[in-house]
C-alpha cells in the first residue's frame, strides 16, 4: 500500500562514480534533501549517514565507474493518499553509457506538446515518457523535447540547449535544475538563461542535451528536420571536452 507502488508518488535521485568516487556528491545530495521536504517526504538519515552508505555500497560492490541509485517512496498512509513516511533504497548498478557514435552523428529528438508535473523535484513518475518511448523507438529518436504554448522547456530525462551565433542559451522554466546542466553553466561561463521557443530551436546553429548518464549528447534533428548542418557543432562538443576534462579533475 505504499504510495510509491499505488500512486506512483516517490523521488529518486541518480549519480555516477569517476573511478570508485561518487561525482559531484554534494550537489545530487543537495538536491534530493530538497526534493525530499518539497515533496512532505520525511527523510530519516542525515546528510553525513548518506555520504557514509554511498561509500560503504561503492566499497562493497567494488563499483568502477557504475551509478548509485537513491529512491524514497512516498509511504504508506492512512487515508492511501496523503505523503507519509516512506522507505529509503540505495542502489549500487553497473551504467551503460551512450554509444560513440552518439556522441559523434549526433542523435534526433521528437517534439511533445508536454509540461512534467512539478518539473523542479525529480519525482519517480515518468508515466507519459515511459509510455511515449514506444513511439518514439519504432522513429530512431532518442528522446523526445517537451514544449508548451510554442516555449520548450527540457527532454523526458535531460536539459536542453541551443547554440546561436556561437551563444548558449537554455530555457529557465519548467525544468529539473540538472546537476550536469550546473556544471555546463559553470564552464560555459555566458550562458543566457531565458525562454526559447520552439520556433528558435529550427533556427539554431546547434544544440544538445545533457545528463547524468549522458553528460551532453548533440542533437543534429529534430523531428524530421535538421538542427544546422545536421552534424555536431564546434561548440556543444568543446563543452564535451572541457566537461570530461572536469570529471578528471574532480577528486570527493
Amino acid at each position: 500500500m505504499d504510495l510509491g507502488m499505488i500512486r506512483g508518488f516517490g523521488i529518486f535521485d541518480f549519480f555516477r562514480t569517476t573511478g570508485h568516487s561518487p561525482l559531484f556528491l554534494e550537489d545530487y545530495l543537495n538536491r534530493f534533501t530538497t526534493s525530499a521536504e518539497k515533496t512532505h517526504l520525511p527523510l530519516s538519515y542525515s546528510r553525513e549517514q548518506l555520504r557514509t552508505i554511498v561509500k560503504e555500497l561503492i566499497d562493497k560492490n567494488n563499483l568502477l565507474n557504475g551509478g548509485l541509485r537513491m529512491l524514497l517512496s512516498g509511504g504508506v498512509s492512512e487515508n492511501h493518499f496523503s505523503p507519509a513516511k516512506g522507505k529509503l533504497f540505495i542502489f549500487a548498478e553497473s551504467l551503460s553509457m551512450p554509444s560513440e557514435e552518439k556522441y559523434q552523428e549526433g542523435v534526433k529528438l521528437l517534439t511533445l506538446e508536454y509540461v512534467r508535473p512539478i518539473a523542479d523535484i525529480k519525482t519517480t513518475n515518468y508515466t507519459l515518457p515511459v509510455w511515449h518511448s514506444v513511439h518514439w523507438n519504432r522513429l530512431g529518436a532518442e528522446d523526445v523535447l517537451y514544449h508548451w504554448n510554442g516555449v520548450v522547456s527540457e527532454s523526458s530525462r535531460s536539459n536542453f540547449f541551443i547554440v546561436k551565433n556561437g551563444v548558449i542559451h537554455t530555457p529557465d522554466q519548467h525544468i529539473l535544475l540538472g546537476i550536469t546542466r550546473k556544471k555546463i553553466l559553470e564552464i560555459a561561463g555566458n550562458v543566457i538563461i531565458r525562454p526559447i521557443s520552439l520556433a528558435e530551436v529550427w533556427e539554431a546553429d546547434e544544440a544538445f542535451i545533457s545528463s547524468t548518464t549522458k553528460v551532453l549528447l548533440p542533437v543534429t534533428q529534430l523531428d524530421d528536420r535538421k538542427i544546422g548542418s545536421g552534424k555536431p557543432g564546434s561548440v556543444t562538443m568543446g563543452i564535451l571536452e572541457k566537461f570530461r576534462k572536469l570529471e578528471k579533475e574532480t577528486v570527493v
